[in-house]
């Protein structure tokens, strides 16, 4: 029997159960996401789209510590993804702000949906052809992307902030992220640390604090996160440029 039928052997015994329900959990959390921006509530929107993201790092991570890997997880996971991190964020930036740019608001909204599957049809691809670094994503990857997007308006919704320029300053942010998701920028993924090594004390520490940091203000703290890791692929890629040309002068 070979891989081909030995996969759709296992397929037609089932799927497996716990990594697919936390990649279920996204999908509705992105859906609610929706829904709650539909009815005007964009904190709880916001909100929804960081318990997404949960969801979608649990998964993977459940599937490979519990050997339930499967490629029917891998296609649900990325259609999950579709929806939490490209259709969600767009359509709650568009109920909140960009509508009111007219017809370049929804443009905005769908290139940034159009910019996530292709981030994630790229993503699908390289995995399966090529061996990626560990270390690095090529382009923001689209949770990161979502999640500043969610922080973004989440903090709008603190600070009630309604002049006319906030749309635009929202759709130009949300242009940058979308642009970022289909660039080749290199991002730190973080894959490559060994969570069984022993560490420091003060790593410890600096965890500790970081989480009450974001309990203390959730918002802020998440909005500022994901900005520095927005902007650390270009600045990363900037200091690479520099160095090659001093290199090579």
């Amino acid at each position: 029997m070979n891989e081909k039928d030995e996969r759709e052997k296992r397929f037609a015994k089932g799927i497996y159960l716990l990594p697919n329900l936390f990649t279920t959990s996204g999908l509705f959390a992105g859906f609610y996401a929706i829904v709650a921006a539909m009815k005007g509530l964009f904190s709880i929107a916001a909100i929804a789209i960081f318990v997404a993201m949960i969801a979608d790092s649990l998964d993977g991570r459940i599937a490979r510590l519990t050997h339930t890997q499967s490629a029917f997880g891998a296609e649900y996971d990325s259609i999950s993804d579709m929806v939490a991190f490209g259709i969600a964020p767009a359509l709650v930036t568009y109920s909140l702000a960009l509508h009111y740019l007219g017809k370049i608001g929804w443009l905005v909204a769908f290139f940034y949906v159009a910019s996530t599957g292709l981030r994630l049809a790229r993503f699908n691809v390289l995995i399966r052809k090529v061996e990626l670094d560990k270390r690095y994503f090529k382009g923001l990857p689209c949770p990161s992307a979502a999640g500043f997007i969610a922080g973004m308006v989440w903090m709008q919704q603190i600070y009630q902030l309604q002049q006319w320029y906030i749309s635009i300053i929202i759709g130009l942010l949300t242009i940058i992220a979308a642009i970022l998701m289909v660039s080749n920028v290199h991002y730190r993924s973080f894959k490559d640390i060994n969570w069984r090594d022993s560490v420091p004390f003060l790593h410890i520490l600096i965890v500790v604090l970081l989480f009450v940091a974001i309990a203390f203000d959730p918002p802020r703290v998440l909005f500022i996160m994901f900005s520095l890791y927005l902007i650390s692929g270009p600045i990363g890629a900037l200091g690479r440029i520099r160095k090659k040309k001093n290199n090579n002068e």
